[in-house]
């Protein structure tokens, strides 16, 4: 009987031990989340799309995404235990491609003619957002944001086809979450953003000096912008 219970003892001592080792993890940064201002740096990567409305017969499209870069800073305020106030002034490069139709003007061989306009695009954005975030396992703890964001484009060009506004509002949200590294915080965040209103700026339409171009471009009724953000936060 004192085997069997000597047994039990020394079975629950090393499973208790072995749980025990499972969650002990050195917590690194431990008292980062407290203070109540701190900032950062950002790097990441961003594809713009824009949705285009069309009149018949022309139809248009942004036919590829290309990857652009993103860099910035970050100012974070503690509100409460779980949710902050972050302003990360935020420079993003990038390029739309649209390939623009025609379906009453064809080739010989019965194809559309088609126009096309690499849209470069650098915007200077300053997002204000909330970030809500759960309870801290050991080193990570995940988090939701959203927000709206600002945005000025830096790069018009009066001579092309699609021209957007040099202003635009963006709604924002996106998922993300805080790794506790030794010496800092590294932060990865992917994020969704949708342009309010129509866009598409036609002031510059009369400025046209090529009567196809004008064609086309008087053909375009409303325009969307939209942006994927993906960000590496240093904090």
């Amino acid at each position: 009987m004192k085997q069997r219970f000597l047994t039990v003892i020394i079975t629950l001592c090393i499973a208790m031990s072995c749980q025990a080792q499972k969650r002990y993890v050195i917590q690194h940064k431990p008292y980062i989340d407290l203070r109540p201002m701190h900032f950062g740096i950002s790097v990441g990567m961003n594809m713009q799309d824009l949705e285009l409305e069309n009149t018949n017969p022309f139809v248009y499209d942004a036919d590829r995404w290309n990857v652009g870069f993103s860099v910035g800073v970050l100012a974070d305020m503690r509100l409460s235990s779980n949710l902050n106030l972050r302003i990360s002034p935020t420079m993003h490069f990038g390029a739309k491609h649209l390939i623009l139709q025609n379906l009453q003007d064809l080739d010989s061989e019965g194809n559309p003619k088609t126009e096309t306009q690499d849209m470069k695009n650098t915007y200077l954005a300053v997002p204000v957002d909330l970030k809500f975030s759960a309870q801290r396992w050991n080193n990570i703890r995940p988090y939701m944001v959203a927000g709206v964001s600002p945005m000025v484009n830096l790069t018009n060009n009066q001579q092309e086809i699609v021209q957007l506004k040099r202003t635009v509002l963006m709604l924002e949200v996106g998922l993300g979450c805080d790794l506790y590294l030794p010496f800092f915080k590294l932060i990865p965040e992917l994020k969704f953003c949708y342009g309010l209103g129509n866009k598409l700026d036609k002031s510059h339409v009369a400025s046209l000096k090529d009567d196809q171009k004008k064609m086309y471009a008087n053909s375009v009724k409303s325009g969307h912008t939209k942006m994927i953000v993906l960000t590496f936060y240093f904090e």
